[in-house]
């Protein structure tokens, strides 16, 4: 039985394509059977519709609070039967209340090699543009499980990407989107998935 997978979003969902890509190829013994975002403009919702996949718009601002907007979540990813839950550009810190629910079950991507330039305020650009103000000669990208802490989870996989001469965080992003998170996302969440049917794939 294929193992059930939800992906939380935001914005474009460029790593949600990646996994959607990935089913049938790389993402055997799971399936994307949700997506949920928290911005109902997301183009990342189109691409989910575009594929079939059902979505569902969860607004922390029509809840109230944090609490409503997590049990709002919880509420949905049960009633889905989740087994899995990806966050891909989801924009939104999750406390324990909702990562405790679901332990070595949430996996996020992050556009460095944690533990550098990870943490609270680092996401999107401002991660690259660390990177490149601190001059490492490599970055990369860094698939975790998720806990109460920003990007403090166990780490699942990482994979390296050299910074080139020239590079601003726009040129970087997308090298290391293309070298390492869409490559790393889906092969880390069927390794997540094939360890929790007892590495039998169906």
């Amino acid at each position: 039985m294929k193992k059930r997978i939800a992906v939380l979003v935001s914005g474009g969902g460029t790593n949600l394509q990646a996994l959607i890509d990935a089913q049938g190829k790389v993402l055997l013994a799971g399936q994307i059977a949700l997506v949920v975002a928290n911005n109902a403009d997301a183009y990342a919702l189109q691409r989910a519709k575009n594929a079939g996949i059902a979505t569902q718009v969860v607004l922390k601002k029509e809840l109230g609070s944090q609490q409503a907007f997590e049990e709002k979540l919880i509420q949905i990813l049960e009633e889905n039967k989740i087994d899995v839950i990806v966050l891909a550009g989801f924009m939104t810190i999750l406390t324990e209340r909702f990562t405790g629910r679901f332990p070595n079950r949430i996996l996020n991507v992050h556009p460095s090699l944690i533990p550098s330039f990870c943490g609270a305020g680092f996401y999107g650009l401002r991660v690259h543009q660390a990177a490149l103000d601190y001059g490492v000669k490599v970055t990369g990208a860094t698939v975790h499980f998720v806990n109460e802490i920003p990007d403090g989870g166990k780490i699942i996989a990482q994979k390296a990407v050299e910074i080139l001469p020239g590079d601003t965080p726009e040129i970087l992003q997308k090298r290391v989107m293309e070298q390492a998170e869409w490559i790393l996302l889906p092969q880390a969440v069927e390794t997540v998935c094939a360890e929790m049917t007892g590495g039998k794939q169906s």
